[in-house]
């Protein structure tokens, strides 16, 4: 398993296409989970980049957060609206794990109304998860050309054209 950290070094390209992305949409990406059923979950969520993690954490009592307790398997998507995905879109696949310290919170919390306002300061977190990436992949077109770029860990980042 990989953390955001690691990620960005070894899959640097990607990590700017999901950033610049991320960014573009207000912090908004889908997030996939999967039900007790097996089905999967389609659900939106707003994850950050703190201290070198992938945070997912939100509302208390969601299905996508207990879908995750259940079984921590997820893919994160960069929201996008362009059929045409002229500024790229991002896939990351991986697991969670939930990250109970207590003092993390605190601080994700007091950046996390730095940056936007939005204060959950001394809230309890119902779940905090980081993640660890198993795979990404980027698409972007160009010159009539689709660039697929994919990672796996220790595999570096490898570019298909189609």
């Amino acid at each position: 398993m990989t953390t955001w950290s690691e990620f960005t070094a070894q899959a640097p390209k990607i990590a700017t296409i999901f950033e610049r992305r991320h960014r573009a949409t207000g912090n908004l990406c889908m997030l996939a989970t999967l039900r007790a059923d097996g089905s999967p979950r389609i659900s939106p969520v707003e994850p950050r980049i703190f201290e070198g993690m992938l945070v997912i954490a939100g509302m208390p009592n969601t299905t996508k957060f207990k879908d995750l307790a259940r079984d921590p398997r997820f893919c994160l998507h960069t929201a996008t609206v362009d059929t045409m995905v002229g500024d790229g879109d991002a896939k990351l696949f991986g697991t969670v794990t939930d990250l109970p310290d207590r003092e993390v919170h605190r601080r994700f919390a007091q950046d996390l109304f730095e940056e936007s306002g939005f204060d959950i300061r001394g809230e309890e977190f119902d779940h905090f998860y980081v993640a660890e990436l198993t795979g990404a992949s980027t698409v972007e077109v160009g010159d009539d050309t689709l660039h697929i770029t994919i990672w796996k860990p220790g595999e570096g980042e490898r570019v298909v054209e189609r």
